[in-house]
Parts: C-alpha cells; structure tokens; sequence
C-alpha cells in the first residue's frame, strides 16, 4: 500500500493562515503570518535540512484549489502559481478543484487539475508515485478531509510558537472525529518544534 504523509506548518492554536488570502498575501490578511509560520524553513533552512527534505521526498503530492490559487472560480490560465518557473516539488502534483483546466508544466512539476474529488485525486497520486510516498500538501481543509476519511499513514507538524486566534480562519483537526496516533519523534528549536505522529491500525 502506498503510504501517504503530510506536513503542515501550524500555529499552536492550530491554524496554517488567516482570512481573505490573495495573490498578493497568500498566507491572508493577518500581516506576517506566512513569515512566522515558515521562517523555520527560509530563513533557517540549514538547521532544518532533515525534515524540508522529508517534504520534498514525496513521488506525487495532493493538494486543495487555495493551495494553488486564492480564487475559487473559473481559472485564470495567466495564473500559475505563487512558485516561479520552477516548483519545489519536482513530482506531479494532483490539485482538487470544481473547475476544469488543462495540466500545467512548470520545470519539473506537472500540475493535474482533479474534478472529481479527493478519492480520484489519491488514487491518481498512487497511480503516478510507483513504490513510493504520496504527500498531502495542504491547504488545511484538504488535510481535514484527508484525515476524516483516514487516509494519512503519517502526519508531521512544524509547530510554530506562536497563537495566531484568527476570525474566519479554518483550524486543523476541526471535524476530523477521533484519531489514535502513535508519537514518532520529536525535535525542537526556537523557531518550530517539528512532530512526527503515525496512524494507529487497529490489530
């Protein structure tokens, strides 16, 4: 079984961004938030080189429309992305969305547009990734969705300390139902602490 990880940069009150994200802040409305989430990753990659690559070690990724793009009706085909020419993640990439668009080749990433919810999207993900992982990229209703429906083998947060308690903003965990977890590793630094939890499975 091809087994499917996640990694969500998170506050401590359990929120990946504000409110009103837009091409411009991708992260909302509330100023800094991308910068205080993600520092750990840009601004002191070298004392997190370990998990940024356990990130980018995934053979095909999954992720929601917002991860993509902040609008949410047809697209628009100028838009590629908040990434450059050449995305970090190297692998397809399968994005959930109601709106059809034809695949997008960025440097080594190829986006595929899926209409026909997550079930298709995950299955297109193991169908292209062979013998290796699948990653849930994000945003965090997608990583809900993914864990209501029991699909993520193993979850790893980079916990930021910091309390965002943002109005309007979607929570992680919110809706998910019960999950029994087994602790993996933890890891910290001032910047994140870095928390690796696996799905239970029942004996």
């Amino acid at each position: 079984m091809t087994p499917i990880t996640c990694d969500l940069s998170v506050s401590l009150d359990g929120f990946t961004a504000g409110p009103h994200p837009s091409r411009e802040r991708p992260f909302g409305d509330v100023v800094g938030t991308g910068e205080v989430l993600h520092s750990w990753m840009f601004d002191h990659a070298d004392d997190h080189r370990d998990e940024i690559d356990g990130i980018l070690d995934a053979g095909a990724y999954v992720m929601g429309r917002g991860m993509f793009s902040p609008d949410t009706g047809p697209w628009d085909p100028d838009w590629h992305g908040w990434w450059g020419d050449e995305p970090p993640y190297r692998a397809p990439v399968f994005v959930l969305t109601r709106h059809p668009r034809e695949p997008l080749v960025l440097g080594a990433t190829t986006f595929w547009f899926v209409t026909t919810g997550l079930e298709d999207a995950l299955a297109a993900a193991r169908r292209a990734v062979g013998a290796g992982s699948v990653s849930i990229a994000g945003g965090v209703r997608t990583v809900n969705a993914c864990l209501q429906a029991g699909a993520i083998d193993e979850l790893r947060l980079h916990v930021a300390p910091v309390l965002l308690d943002t109005d309007g903003g979607v929570r992680l965990f919110d809706g998910v139902g019960r999950h029994d977890l087994d602790a993996v590793s933890a890891r910290h630094t001032p910047e994140v602490t870095h928390l690796v939890y696996r799905r239970r499975r029942a004996d």
